[in-house]
């Protein structure tokens, strides 16, 4: 396949995964996934369990992890993923610091690698993912702070 209908090939995909995200039930658990800040990995485990919301986080750690599938393995160009997503990066930001005790745990040691290998190796991808985590901390502690303001 030629560069320009590879590029035209990706581009459709790539709006293909934006038209998914923006399912009222994928909509919902990436809405939610914004609030979730797991402390421990016992918090994700407890959380993937959870009747009323393990469904949105499982929905979106897998929705992302298969995104980075299709660009590892070439479907998708990764430059232009790169330049038109970053909400992978934040989801990836959540669990990373727990990544390897629940794969331990779970004995699952390929869990999320597509997507941990994608972030890793993008370029700047690992000063990326530590900005967006430091990006979030500041969101939580500001929302933290409207809401002791609000019951105040």
């Amino acid at each position: 396949m030629g560069k320009e209908k590879s590029a035209a090939r990706s581009a459709e995909l790539i709006m293909q995964l934006y038209d998914l995200r923006r399912e009222e039930t994928m909509r919902k658990a990436r809405n939610w996934m914004f609030t979730f800040n797991p402390q421990s990995s016992e918090d994700i485990e407890r959380t993937m369990m959870d009747p009323e919301v393990g469904g949105y986080l499982r929905m979106v750690l897998s929705y992302w992890d298969m995104a980075a599938t299709f660009v590892r393995h070439g479907a998708i160009d990764a430059d232009m993923f790169h330049e038109t997503t970053g909400e992978q990066i934040g989801v990836f930001a959540k669990i990373e610091p727990f990544i390897e005790e629940l794969r331990t745990k779970w004995e699952m040691p390929d869990a999320f690698k597509n997507l941990e290998k994608l972030i890793y190796n993008s370029p700047g991808g690992k000063e990326r993912l530590e900005k967006t985590r430091e990006w979030m901390k500041s969101i939580n502690e500001q929302m933290a702070e409207q809401a002791k303001e609000a019951g105040a």
